[in-house]
């Protein structure tokens, strides 16, 4: 008997949304195209996070936080309308059209100004939220129950080699002392043009599936709208991941990807170079951790180990970098944002958690809910940093002002270890009675 069968409080035999036994070869690819929009899209959500002087210089203030706050905002609500269209549409008529989308972001942010930033900026995030839920979603439908943990890991490890690529290399591209000092812009018009081609792909590999509509969600109406919300919303285990999952994300989504460089660079006083190569190392720990700890979990069989273990190493590993003295060396630095990168890993184990705790019916409504609650937390948290940091954080802040900024970061942490006690296990040997 597969996880889902046993997990359903809704029928104890296997129905049209259980998972199948074996991998096939197409299905993995279909999972592959999503992830790797999740890399596209990482690469593009993390981007302005080293084009600060720039984008301060084309709109004449750091408006930086606005921005981020606005894009995990859109992100966030747009995460509830993904997952019931993936649950009502399936993946073909949906995951498409949102890289599409994502496309049209790059090239209106593009053309320069700082409208056209915030609007470009948010339409990337109502696209990107496709990526990460729709590999999720492509994972639990065709992929064996099994190994969803694992899946998951690999797609957000994905998506972390995506915030690596958009923070190192298009540096290096726009660098303005180096080699190629290619325009901001033309990164955007070139980040447009790929996402368009990945598209075209996804379309044409994508299974032609019809979603769960028919059998679980009856017609369209606002009733069969709030169904799947009632009962995700209305699981406590819901909130437990999403807000465990949302604390443990907003030290490298908010501290790694938008802050880190600055932090180093004006705070510590380090080459922007080295800064740049430093924080692209968190994500690359991602890379790492979020497979293994998946793959850890799914061979435990259970769920908490590995969530609190991870968590604990990140709390260190964040307050070391924080906190790390003066004299450290640079290669102590890289090993720390290492260490952090690879425990953060450990804030993907709540994904798998909410899908095990609701009925496989609404898994894709379980994703964007659980998209929702994590990045509200991040669009939540991110202009109360930026606050912190002041209107100019990267000529006018000290070392003492930046470690203030961030003190909030490891409470998040703190905070998240606490909640991860009270959470049920929902592993494969949560229970060796029921099957």
């Amino acid at each position: 008997m597969t996880t889902n069968e046993s997990n359903s409080t809704i029928s104890n035999k296997q129905t049209a949304t259980s998972p199948p036994l074996k991998l096939k070869k197409v299905y993995l690819l279909a999972w592959f195209l999503c992830a790797l929009f999740y890399f596209y899209q990482y690469a593009v959500r993390s981007a302005p996070g080293v084009m600060q002087s720039e984008l301060t210089a084309a709109w004449g203030e750091n408006e930086i936080g606005s921005i981020i706050s606005a894009y995990y905002i859109a992100y966030a609500i747009m995460a509830l309308v993904a997952g019931v269209l993936l649950d009502r549409y399936g993946a073909h008529r949906t995951i498409p059209a949102g890289i599409v989308v994502v496309g049209v972001g790059c090239l209106i942010f593009a053309q320069g100004s700082e409208i056209a930033g915030m609007i470009g900026f948010v339409l990337q995030a109502i696209g990107a939220i496709f990526g990460f839920i729709g590999a999720s979603y492509v994972a639990a439908r065709y992929l064996p129950a099994r190994m969803l943990a694992i899946f998951i890991g690999l797609t957000q490890c994905l998506g972390m080699a995506g915030a690596a690529f958009g923070s190192k290399p298009v540096h290096m591209a726009i660098d303005p002392t180096g080699s190629f000092q290619v325009p901001w812009q033309t990164v955007w018009i070139t980040f447009g043009v790929i996402g368009f081609v990945l598209a075209i792909a996804t379309w044409f590999v994508m299974p032609k599936d019809s979603g769960d509509s028919a059998t679980h969600h009856g017609s369209l109406s606002i009733k069969s709208l709030v169904s799947p919300f009632k009962i995700v919303f209305g699981n406590p285990q819901s909130w437990y991941a999403g807000i465990i999952g949302g604390l443990l994300f907003v030290p490298t989504t908010i501290g790694a990807l938008v802050w880190a460089t600055s932090f180093l660079h004006s705070g510590e006083n380090l080459p922007m170079s080295d800064a740049a190569s430093i924080a692209s190392i968190v994500p690359i720990g991602w890379v790492i951790g979020c497979p293994l700890l998946g793959y850890i979990s799914d061979k435990m069989g259970k769920r908490k180990p590995v969530l609190i273990g991870g968590a604990i190493v990140m709390l260190v590993a964040g307050i070391t970098a924080v906190y790390m003295p003066a004299e450290s060396t640079i290669w102590m630095r890289y090993a720390v944002a290492l260490i952090l990168g690879i425990a953060s890993g450990a804030a993907m184990i709540p994904f798998s958690m909410i899908k095990e705790a609701n009925p496989p019916e609404v898994k894709g409504t379980a994703a964007g809910s659980m998209n929702f609650i994590v990045f509200g937390t991040t669009g939540l948290l991110s202009p109360f940093v930026s606050f912190l940091m002041g209107p100019t954080p990267d000529s006018s802040l000290t070392l003492t002002q930046f470690q203030e900024a961030l003190l909030p970061l490891i409470g998040a942490i703190v905070v998240a270890i606490i909640l991860s006690f009270f959470i049920n296990e929902t592993g494969l040997k949560k229970d060796k009675i029921k099957v």
